[in-house]
């Protein structure tokens, strides 16, 4: 799948010869260097990265890292010094400003840190906004607000003004807002930051959910690393305006890039952040079928990598496992694929998107590494006691 967001070698100079100043340092850009010598402040540097449809993507670092900046240059409201931001294939910086307003309007919403609600509008109103800003009709742009004021839990308060509304109500109407012109693309600057710690969970477990349905594709700020992790498919962490590591949540908690991003990690809780599906380790089961000779089936038995042995259907779904002691002094005949399927054991398994903390009752009572399934039964790996330490110790 084509990316829908692709920044390349995207970099900011602030200042008022901010050409100039990329010109003379762009093989070394450096930010202190370059504010000694010219007052001018490097806020991002070659940034790259690209986004697919339907992803939320995190973009965190403390601050000054140059977040903020970053996620305005995807609606252009800050235009880069160099590189190109492209959405859908298109150079934002090729467009009139007619289609730029166009592109604003229709493609991509934000929602802000501080709410920016009109305080003499109603809820309905403010949510409405957008959809007045492309030319619908009264009738139809109140219709439809109001069906997004339901869909983020607000229905009931379309009539009252934004300062009897709690910070979380408040921002529930931003997100309503934002929705409601119907963007494929939505930017997200440090959007829960500024709600108390239950709050900003609500509003996450509200994101998380209006995203299965709706599988926009989301750019999220934050400095807050547990947020990142639980909300983001991809996570990428910025440090004085460079692009330091891009990857999953289990990416960057098992392979941090640097000693930065490890820092970074290091306090993370990762029972609720590790899966099955990090934590996998790939082996292939043996498939037990008529087709299946005995001679073969005993060959892979021998080699197998593991105590307890895996076995498959012809359509690659588990039907269950076997010690290897148990083959041991064994005929051949003995490994034909009618006398195995009366000897399988199904015992534990886990889906692979299932969290470490809820696989580790499962493996403290087993002895074997346990087999690891999607919904359909097909297997997929193992998860083993060695690999779950070696996660938690990384």
């Amino acid at each position: 799948m084509d990316p829908i967001i692709s920044l390349e070698g995207v970099s900011k100079i602030f200042g008022k010869q901010e050409q100039a100043v990329y010109e003379r340092y762009r093989s070394n850009l450096d930010r202190q260097e370059i504010f000694d010598s010219t007052q001018h402040t490097l806020a991002l540097k070659h940034v790259s990265f690209k986004v697919k449809k339907g992803d939320i993507f995190v973009i965190m670092g403390l601050s000054g890292c140059g977040k903020s900046t970053l996620i305005r240059h995807l609606n252009l409201l800050i235009q880069p010094t160099a590189g190109q931001v492209l959405i859908d294939g298109i150079d934002l910086s090729t467009l009139s400003n007619r289609e730029l307003q166009d592109f604003r309007r229709h493609k991509i919403s934000m929602v802000f840190q501080n709410f920016c609600l009109l305080p003499h509008k109603t809820i309905l109103n403010n949510v409405a906004l957008g959809l007045k800003a492309q030319g619908m009709a009264k009738k139809e742009y109140l219709s439809e607000a109001g069906k997004w004021i339901e869909l983020v839990g607000l229905k009931g308060y379309e009539h009252s003004f934004p300062n009897q509304l709690s910070g979380g109500m408040q921002q529930r109407v931003g997100l309503a807002r934002a929705l409601a012109t119907n963007p494929d693309i939505l930017l997200m600057d440090e959007a829960f930051s500024a709600l108390d710690p239950l709050i900003k969970r609500e509003m996450q477990d509200q994101l998380l959910q209006l995203q299965k349905e709706l599988k926009k594709t989301i750019i999220f700020i934050t400095h807050d690393l547990d947020e990142a992790l639980r909300l983001g498919d991809q996570i990428a962490i910025l440090k004085a305006g460079e692009l330091i590591q891009v990857g999953t949540p289990q990416e960057i908690l098992l392979n941090p890039s640097c000693d930065y991003v490890r820092t970074f990690v290091k306090d993370v809780n990762r029972y609720h952040i590790l899966t099955a599906r990090s934590l996998l380790q790939q082996t292939d089961p043996i498939e037990l079928s008529e087709g299946t000779s005995p001679q073969k089936i005993k060959h892979a038995v021998e080699s197998y990598p593991f105590k307890t042995i895996y076995f498959v259907n012809q359509n690659r779904e588990f039907i269950g496992g076997v010690d290897k002691d148990f083959f041991k002094g064994t005929e051949e005949s003995f490994f034909d694929h009618r006398s195995l399927q009366d000897k399988l054991q199904l015992g534990p398994s886990i889906l692979i998107d299932t969290p470490l903390e809820s696989i580790l009752p499962d493996m403290f009572h087993s002895s074997s590494p346990l087999p690891v399934l999607d919904k359909k039964k097909h297997f997929h790996g193992v998860v083993s006691e060695k690999r779950v330490i070696e996660a938690l110790g990384n």
